[in-house]
């Protein structure tokens, strides 16, 4: 595992982190037995840097970090979560949050302490309600050791966010797809400059520049000498700019654990050839022309008011553009947020009440979006799902009939 230092206090930090965002699930739930045997195997690999925040699992991730960090481990980590700036609607409430955080973690002090999601309203507000003051007077406390903030907004909100507080470090989304989106390369530089460790979340973008990316992306990585998967192609070119610090993976497959340890073992910053970045250059340009909306599933637009599930119904429209030979996102739509198999959750749902507009990180126009799914996903379904529904019904009815005379039944 490498290690990248934290400028302004020395910290090594392994440039692994692991995000607990999205822990593997198990009957609707966290699977926690596998997700403590997850984390652990990581800090036994080197990972010492782990993000979580009261938001995520619905409250679930901090408390599951907690007992992942039993019988020991914690004092093997630096353990990084957020002030939920939606969550302060006075000075109290800052405190209130913070001491629920410290009992929930079962830990005496936060390691790195983050403004959650901060755009310029958001920062406003909290600056008005006396955050600044909040954050010196834990520090002064021991309850937090390093204060910083995550960031969704554009440069010029950045900077000044930069530069109203001697932060330790913030967090950025960076990845090949958002070179020069919000904070972007300029801001990267920006932070590194003023001396902040940057830590980068969504790498990956969602898992889209991992797995199965599109068959035009993967024919560009195939032609270098050098073989690697797309997600190490992704990962490597985060970790080649020298003022990153740790990227965050939100890791919930023991493989994928393995192979980002695995690379977080040799991706020395500034280490791609030439040739390799000419390469991703050209997979960069094809996933933007493929790709129809920049949602990278992170669910802050969740829970729907009309019930559309929108993270789900923009990954298999992007899937549907991506990959247009496959026919199953199409399939799946109907399966999983037509009303077969579920409760509906179709974009078709939608009110436009603005709600999702308003929580969304990357500020895409949502609603405006649902639409433009609704009309290329949905088409017939309205006959079609009516139709496959009384075809199941039939088939579950048939199957009950079967079972009642195989059992001994008579007519």
């Amino acid at each position: 595992m490498l290690y990248r230092t934290v400028p302004k206090t020395g910290d090594s930090l392994s440039v692994l982190g692991f995000g607990c965002m999205r822990y593997p699930s198990k009957n609707g739930s966290i699977d926690e037995e596998r997700t403590i045997r997850q984390i652990r195997h990581a800090i036994d690999a080197g990972v010492n840097y782990f993000d979580t925040a009261p938001v995520y699992h619905l409250g679930k991730s901090e408390p599951t970090l907690a007992k992942a960090l039993q019988d020991g481990y914690r004092d093997k980590v630096k353990i990084a979560t957020k002030l939920p700036h939606w969550s302060v609607r006075e000075r109290a409430d800052m405190d209130r949050i913070l001491a629920k955080q410290l009992a929930t973690l079962q830990t005496d002090h936060i390691d790195y302490y983050l403004l959650h999601s901060l755009a310029k309203e958001s920062w406003e507000k909290l600056v008005r309600l006396g955050v600044l003051e909040f954050l010196d007077a834990a520090k002064a406390a021991g309850k937090i050791r390093n204060v910083g903030f995550s960031f969704h907004s554009n440069l010029e909100t950045f900077k000044q966010i930069v530069d109203a507080y001697n932060w330790q470090f913030c967090q950025i989304q960076y990845n090949l797809l958002d070179e020069h989106n919000q904070a972007g390369t300029a801001g990267l530089r920006y932070a590194a400059e003023k001396k902040l460790a940057v830590m980068v979340m969504e790498p990956l973008r969602g898992g889209s520049l991992a797995g199965h990316v599109p068959e035009a992306v993967q024919k560009i990585y195939e032609e270098s000498p050098v073989k690697r998967s797309p997600a190490e192609w992704a990962l490597r070119w985060v970790w080649d700019h020298p003022e990153v610090t740790v990227v965050l993976s939100g890791m919930n497959n023991e493989a994928h654990i393995d192979e980002n340890i695995r690379i977080a073992g040799s991706a020395l910053p500034l280490s791609l050839s030439p040739d390799d970045r000419a390469l991703i250059d050209r997979a960069k340009a094809t996933f933007g022309q493929l790709m129809k909306v920049g949602c990278t599933g992170c669910g802050y637009c969740m829970p729907c008011p009309a019930g559309v599930d929108i993270p789900g119904c923009f990954a298999l429209y992007n899937a549907h553009h991506l990959f247009p030979k496959d026919k199953s996102p199409r399939f799946q739509y109907i399966g999983h947020h037509g009303g077969l198999l579920n409760k509906p959750s179709n974009a078709g749902l939608c009110r436009a009440c603005g709600k999702c507009e308003k929580a969304c990180p990357q500020h895409l126009p949502i609603p405006r979006l649902l639409k433009e799914v609704k009309g290329d996903m949905e088409g017939m379904m309205g006959i079609i799902v009516p139709v496959l529904r009384g075809g199941l019904w039939c088939m579950n009815a048939a199957s009950r009939v079967r079972s009642y005379f195989s059992r001994g039944g008579t007519p």
